[in-house]
């Protein structure tokens, strides 16, 4: 099962796709239209999955795509029915949220794909998946191999 939820950070949009117990694929979109919303879930979800979203509009039609496509209703109140619930989803915001908040206070837009990856990283990572911290570092040293993070300095031209 997987939990789709598009929400704006600030006036920043993510989009995250988070497995039930498991892992978070997340994104930053421009814009979270109906259009590049369910591109990104076309992409990344299985056709066999059982799909749980809000009852947006930016989800209709997904019934078609994959095995169901269960919504909760939160504008009435409604936010688990049965085991259909985006609490998943809901809990990654949060900690997101609280990241951005508490430990970077602002986050601009330029460098939010930054901070969405590290908050993917630190999901997909965790101990509940069964990450110890040598575990994690090992992770993160495989995924620097062949990147290099430069700014260039004042007066320097844009693309030097």
């Amino acid at each position: 099962m997987w939990s789709d939820h598009a929400r704006a950070v600030g006036k920043q949009i993510v989009v995250a796709l988070v497995e039930r117990g498991g892992k978070a694929k997340v994104f930053h979109v421009a814009v979270a239209d109906k259009a590049a919303v369910s591109k990104i879930v076309r992409e990344n979800v299985h056709p066999a999955t059982r799909l749980h979203t809000d009852e947006s509009r930016l989800y209709t039609g997904a019934d078609k795509l994959f095995a169901s496509h269960e919504t909760v209703k939160h504008s009435a109140g409604e936010y688990a029915r049965g085991d259909v619930n985006t609490n998943s989803a809901e809990g990654f915001f949060g900690v997101f949220k609280k990241g951005i908040k508490g430990v970077y206070q602002h986050c601009s837009e330029k460098h939010l794909n930054r901070y969405v990856t590290e908050f993917g990283f630190r999901h997909n990572t965790r101990a509940a998946l069964g990450f110890n911290d040598t575990q994690r570092t090992d992770e993160a040293l495989r995924g620097i191999g062949g990147k290099r993070l430069t700014y260039r300095r004042t007066g320097e031209a844009a693309y030097a």
